[in-house]
């Protein structure tokens, strides 16, 4: 019985996490947003089909990972993705690397950074494959690319599910007759 119950806990543990986004994106997918203020500098988001700059990037993660980015998507720090101030969301950009000449295709889909005039916030992954995780931060160009693919409600949602396993006849194995006087002294013992 206490091997059924054990088994039982475990299966409790392995039950299905299902996250649901806490925003949707705007009605359209995309959005360009409207103008805002952090820190005191006041931003305009807008389409910029000509964005290519040379700046500044740094990475984010731990503190925000698989929490709401800017465009109701869950962020995950593992994912090519990246904020931007005031490009559209979701949109993709080319970032390199101008220390190591690493180029990388990242999907834009929060806000930010805003400190110290950086251009874009990777994420962790991000980051590492533009080899810049280490140092914290790099300077790079981004290019816009275009408008990125638009995902499913669950985009970004990592679920883990399990499915109970189907219970087994419990067996019992019968014991050959135990011969006169055998086990007599054993506690618990019948006879």
């Amino acid at each position: 019985m206490a091997l059924i119950a054990v088994a039982a806990g475990s299966l409790a543990a392995c039950a299905t996490v299902d996250r649901t986004p806490p925003a949707k994106p705007s009605a359209s997918g995309y959005k360009v947003g409207k103008p805002y203020q952090v820190g005191g500098v006041w931003y305009v988001p807008r389409e910029q089909p000509d964005y290519d700059k040379v700046g500044m990037a740094s990475w984010y993660g731990d503190a925000f990972h698989l929490k709401s980015t800017a465009n109701g998507e869950i962020f995950d720090m593992n994912a090519l993705t990246a904020a931007h101030t005031t490009l559209p969301l979701p949109s993709i950009v080319e970032v390199t690397n101008l220390a190591n000449g690493r180029k990388l295709r990242v999907r834009v889909n929060d806000r930010g950074p805003f400190v110290d005039n950086r251009i874009i916030d990777l994420s962790r992954e991000s980051a590492r494959q533009l080899g810049l995780e280490r140092q914290g931060v790099a300077r790079v160009r981004v290019r816009y690319v275009g408008p990125a693919p638009l995902l499913g409600r669950d985009a970004g949602v990592r679920v883990a599910r399990a499915r109970p396993a189907a219970p087994q006849p419990v067996q019992t194995a019968r014991a050959a007759p135990a011969a006169p006087g055998a086990g007599a002294d054993l506690p618990g013992s019948a006879l």
